[in-house]
């Protein structure tokens, strides 16, 4: 007889998905701290925009990504605790490397080192914690750990920029990268290894979960999911949007309105951190409250989420001072990564148990080498074709060339809408 499904999550599942949240959140500091400082270090390694780019988004990306789907699927057939356990180790080791470089070509390798860590992180984390929730819920985990996103943003607004105003850029990435070590050792100390597919029903006719398919298999049946497919495609153009903006405001902000780091670790931190962190939290729990009588609100609540946000986006661009275009970045940082819980949501829900970590790192491989690949590189390109007549405020060029890019996504998310309505799987995990 099949062991019941536990109908809802209970405490020591809120507290493995909080954990996890904050490795994240340390995770996405170390990755995005280069960009909160890459005015002094641009300046310092006289870096062009367009090598910002590199090191802020493909270099990083390439690696993240690349590793990612080997990692994953060992994974799902390893301890997923141990997994993330070390990479959290590796990448805060290589954050703190980054500190030390002297050129490009150094920061460049540290960074790759980063990548590489960091390719063991969310992958195992989004399959462990699907077997600590049920389909119902998982849209609000997967917002509690994107909250990894907007909190690592504000975090290292906070405290990278302010350690760098006080001593420098190469103390920031010590003080951000020692403190992943310690949440390694306390994720191999707190977390169980759950078993596989605890949480999920057995569709018609199954009298259990599929064990693990070979790699190349697991990426044919994503290659024939429609849904997973769209969804793919539509967070790559959310993330090359989010990436491109998250990747250059700080310096746009610090060249174009004369914020100071100061400034910037406080105003920006806060914006980033707490707006952020409620838009991603407001996502995931909307999507799951809608969800519940319509499943393709897993779509439809990020697509009006980015939608609000492209006015306000389009007036920071065009505010007249700092403080103005401050109130204005506001929105776009509140529904910057709406659409992370839900994508992810929709990911683990269509996968079987036995296939979620290489899935996952799948979707994180189309997002990140077009999002985070592209997005900030896109930026820099941009800026740096106007750089010769417009001086600094070439960067204004580079963000406002986003704003096509802001429509696409919408319609992408809409088409996610109609695919999930026909997902019979999806229905059959979520009703609706």
């Amino acid at each position: 007889m099949e062991e019941p499904k536990p109908a809802r999550a209970g405490a020591y599942s809120y507290a493995v998905v909080i954990l996890l949240a904050a490795v994240y959140t340390f995770n996405f500091l170390d990755r995005q701290l280069l960009s909160i400082l890459s005015e002094p270090i641009r300046k310092e390694l006289d870096l062009s925009y367009t090598q910002v780019g590199l090191l802020t988004g493909l270099t990083f990306a390439l690696f993240y990504t690349t590793f990612g789907i080997p990692l994953a699927w060992l994974a799902d057939r390893t301890h997923r605790v141990r997994i993330i356990a070390a990479a959290c180790t590796l990448w805060s080791l290589f954050s703190m490397a980054c500190g030390l470089a002297g050129s490009f070509a150094s920061l460049a390798l540290a960074r790759i080192g980063v990548g590489v860590g960091e390719a063991g992180g969310s992958p195992p984390s989004y399959a462990l914690i699907s077997d600590y929730f049920p389909p119902r819920q998982r849209g609000l985990a997967m917002a509690i750990y994107s909250l990894g996103v907007p909190f690592g943003t504000g975090l290292g607004s906070l405290l990278g920029a302010r350690v760098a105003a006080a001593y420098g850029w190469r103390a920031a990435f010590f003080a951000v990268g020692a403190p992943g070590v310690v949440l390694g050792l306390l994720v191999l100390l707190v977390i169980r290894e759950p078993k596989r597919g605890r949480m999920d029903a057995l569709a018609e006719g199954e009298t259990g979960h599929a064990a693990a398919a070979p790699l190349l298999a697991t990426l044919a049946s994503v290659l024939k999911n429609r849904t997973l497919m769209i969804t793919c495609l539509s967070s790559a153009l959310s993330a090359f949007v989010g990436y491109g903006v998250l990747n250059n405001a700080p310096a746009y902000l610090m060249s174009n309105k004369h914020m100071s780091l100061t400034e910037i670790s406080l105003y920006y931190a806060a914006a980033s951190g707490i707006a952020g962190g409620f838009g991603t939290f407001a996502s995931g729990w909307l999507a799951d409250l809608f969800g519940r009588t319509r499943r393709t609100a897993y779509a439809l609540v990020p697509a009006a989420m980015t939608l609000v946000g492209l006015p306000f986006f389009i007036a920071f661009l065009f505010a007249p001072t700092w403080q103005t275009a401050m109130v204005c970045l506001v929105v776009p940082l509140t529904f910057g990564t709406a659409y992370l819980p839900a994508a992810i949501a929709v990911a683990q829900n269509a996968a079987p148990p036995a296939q979620r970590g290489t899935t996952s790192a799948i979707l994180l491989f189309i997002l990140n080498i077009i999002g985070l690949g592209g997005g900030p590189v896109y930026v820099g390109l941009v800026a740096d074709h106007f750089k010769p007549t417009m001086g600094t405020g070439a960067l204004q060029y580079g963000l406002l060339a986003l704003v096509p890019v802001y429509l696409l996504t919408i319609l992408a998310l809409l088409a996610g809408a109609w695919s999930i309505s026909k997902d019979s799987r999806l229905a059959a995990q979520l009703g609706g």
